[in-house]
């Protein structure tokens, strides 16, 4: 594929000598769930909401999408998923964690 300055996507000058150009048509694909390692965390937010952030996933944005709308229905809370993130809202780390392990994810418990 040639990559020239049609194709480079989000940054036009960085300063970095080791900085690298993302491009438009460069696919991503979704590693299998057996080889994600994803990273669990507890976050608390404005006025002592709890939200647990599950980090790591390596995939494209609709996988995420999909794994984020699986927990959220299987825990019956709101949420998100954007940016390698997903968002699940109140603290069911557990509960979390143990769809994690049905869905055949490597999965990791950080912080308290």
């Amino acid at each position: 594929m040639e990559k020239n300055k049609k194709n480079k996507k989000g940054v036009m000058y960085s300063t970095n000598p080791d900085f690298e150009f993302e491009y438009e048509n460069e696919k991503m694909y979704t590693l299998a769930n057996n080889q994600q390692n994803l990273k669990v965390c507890i976050d608390k937010h404005r006025a002592g909401k709890i939200a647990i952030i599950i980090k790591g996933f390596i995939g494209t944005a609709d996988d995420l999408k999909a794994l984020g709308k699986i927990l959220k229905e299987k825990c019956g809370v709101g949420g998100s998923a954007k940016n390698g993130e997903i968002i699940i809202q109140g603290n069911l780390r557990d509960k979390v964690m143990d769809i994690l392990a049905k869905e055949g994810y490597n999965y990791k418990r950080v912080g308290g």
